[in-house]
């Protein structure tokens, strides 16, 4: 990280913001060691977040206070945080237009199946998310293991888009 340099701004998107956008946004802000704050937005948000969610990020011992159901609208309009970085987390929110964000952030795009789509048995469900919460951390992992401060946009772009494409650390590593 460049001294003296504020903390990345990182915004995940889906369209609910209720599930793998939250889980992505508590890993980061527990993983970034202080170079990255994350955020959640959804396209259409649901309002609350999945007690699924919570329940899974009570068990890995992360903070959950704070996290809300919000609209991306609140990162669009003025005095929003200069995002640096905008990932979509699900494949709906992918294909929607965006708003324009304040800071032209580099995006990508981060597919990961919805768990809270998942329906049967607790213990189903229970699976669903963390599958979701595993890939995510995977990605999560690889992403603050950049070097961002050596990296030109070109291949900085190459490599966020690579991350996004692949569940094997070994993969976007290389």
């Amino acid at each position: 990280m460049i001294p003296n340099r504020k903390p990345y701004d990182v915004l995940f998107l889906c369209t609910g913001n209720s599930a793998r956008s939250i889980l992505a946004e508590a890993l980061l802000n527990a993983m970034g060691g202080g170079r990255f704050r994350a955020h959640s937005a959804g396209s259409h948000p649901k309002g609350a977040v999945n007690p699924h969610a919570l329940k899974l990020l009570a068990r890995s011992r992360l903070p959950t206070e704070g996290l809300r159901s919000k609209s991306w609208d609140e990162f669009a309009a003025p005095g929003a945080p200069s995002l640096d970085f905008v990932f979509t987390v699900c494949d709906s929110a992918a294909g929607e237009v965006c708003p324009i964000w304040p800071g032209q952030p580099m995006s990508a795009h981060w597919g990961i199946a919805d768990p809270a789509a998942v329906t049967g048995s607790e213990a189903a469900i229970d699976r669903a998310f963390f599958a979701a919460y595993e890939q995510l951390q995977r990605r999560i992992s690889l992403f603050t293991s950049l070097r961002l401060d050596q990296l030109d946009r070109v291949a900085l772009k190459q490599r966020i888009d690579e991350i996004g494409r692949t569940s094997d650390a070994a993969a976007a590593s290389s």
